[in-house]
């Protein structure tokens, strides 16, 4: 009889468990994320958990700024944080017109929007959340 072959990339787990420190980090870093979005008035802020949906994130963040002005404010102030809490330099996108600007920390991915343009993409359906608690705005 011949060994068993090794398993393929693709036969193996998508998705590896965190070491109990990654979750440590990664639980932080969500903490520091909603405290300074809290703390400069988002607006409609929900947490999506991605752990063992994708491999691209272990969460998504999605908030809305009232203006093209508090949308910049609150990617420049979150930035600014995480920056300096030793996170590095997260990658961004969208900056110059502050419609939708998202920034990529590797672990959690940050949609800032204008009301309008988070209502047109719907991000939130998209990762098929269940957002009872949102209202239209009429």
């Amino acid at each position: 009889m011949s060994p068993d072959p090794a398993p393929s990339a693709h036969e193996e787990a998508p998705f590896k468990a965190a070491s109990p420190e990654t979750e440590a980090k990664i639980v932080a870093l969500g903490d520091l994320i909603l405290a300074r979005l809290d703390d400069d008035k988002a607006q409609d802020v929900v947490f999506i958990d991605l752990k063992g949906k994708s491999a691209v994130a272990d969460g998504l963040i999605v908030a809305s700024g009232r203006s093209h002005r508090h949308v910049g404010a609150l990617a420049d102030h979150l930035l600014r944080a995480l920056k300096e809490a030793g996170y590095g330099k997260a990658r961004v996108e969208g900056l110059p017109h502050c419609d939708w600007v998202l920034i990529d920390t590797g672990d959690i991915i940050i949609h800032l929007f204008r009301p309008e343009v988070r209502q047109f993409y719907n991000i939130e359906k998209i990762w098929s959340v269940d957002a009872p608690h949102r209202t239209q705005a009429s």
